[in-house]
């Protein structure tokens, strides 16, 4: 049976001279493989090859797990012309769909994930955009829906109150005890990073944020967070987000 969704292409992968396999991440089935065939000619139903970014309304069937589905149609509905024309915004936009490919397994439905990674790619296509600011939310957002933010207010240890007034080389982040340490703890343990005055700041402004132009933090704030973020989610995953060198900074 045909399916019908909303899907932002988060991977593709020759299969032919003329045909794809799309990863897709769609709204109401999750992360789907899908075999595109004859995509890359011109006169295809999806009008030629797709790329990365490519967002609209998918038709394709799902197979029995372990098998890919089949592609039947592709109209895009919505444009992200404006992230290809500078390579920063270009780049964040992969490192979110790689970020987010990586988290999530196949054939759960992540609504809220969809609609996060939807609103984001929107966002950088605005002339006015804080690049590093809407990664910042992106990535503090998709941690927490996985389930792997960590504690980000309290010594994971003790339980003490982190905040910027211990200042700069007196609070770390073990991704392996789950969240922030004290220096006193952080201390005793071996796998840790330390994160700047301007991290605690940009995570305190992030657990106010509401909507996705609701962060306003400085470039310092995002620019440590961002570390912080990426160098979590690297642990967790067990291996580097290959985007990340052109977007952590």
């Amino acid at each position: 049976m045909a399916l019908s969704e909303q899907a932002i292409c988060i991977r593709t992968t020759d299969y032919s001279e003329t045909s794809q396999v799309l990863r897709f991440l769609t709204r109401g089935a999750g992360i789907v493989s899908i075999l595109a065939k004859g995509s890359k000619r011109p006169k295809s139903k999806s009008g030629g090859a797709l790329d990365l970014l490519s967002e609209g309304q998918i038709v394709f069937t799902q197979p029995a797990s372990g098998a890919m589905g089949t592609l039947f149609e592709f109209t895009e509905t919505v444009s992200h012309l404006p992230l290809r024309t500078e390579a920063r915004r270009l780049n964040t936009g992969l490192y979110m769909t790689e970020f987010i490919g990586l988290l999530l397994g196949e054939g759960d439905a992540h609504p809220d994930a969809f609609d996060l990674l939807h609103n984001a790619l929107g966002r950088l296509a605005d002339a006015d955009a804080p690049v590093e600011a809407v990664l910042a939310y992106f990535q503090w957002r998709m941690l927490r829906h996985a389930g792997l933010l960590g504690q980000l207010s309290n010594c994971v240890e003790c339980d003490v109150s982190i905040n910027a007034e211990h200042g700069a080389g007196a609070v770390f982040f073990s991704s392996a005890r789950g969240g922030l340490l004290c220096g006193s703890c952080g201390c005793t343990t071996d796998e840790k990073i330390n994160i700047s005055t301007d991290a605690i700041t940009g995570l305190a402004g992030l657990q106010l944020a509401r909507g996705r132009r609701g962060v306003s933090l400085s470039e310092a704030q995002t620019r440590g967070v961002n570390r912080l973020l990426s160098y979590h989610a690297t642990y967790q995953l067990g291996k580097p987000l290959r985007m990340a060198r052109y977007v952590i900074r």
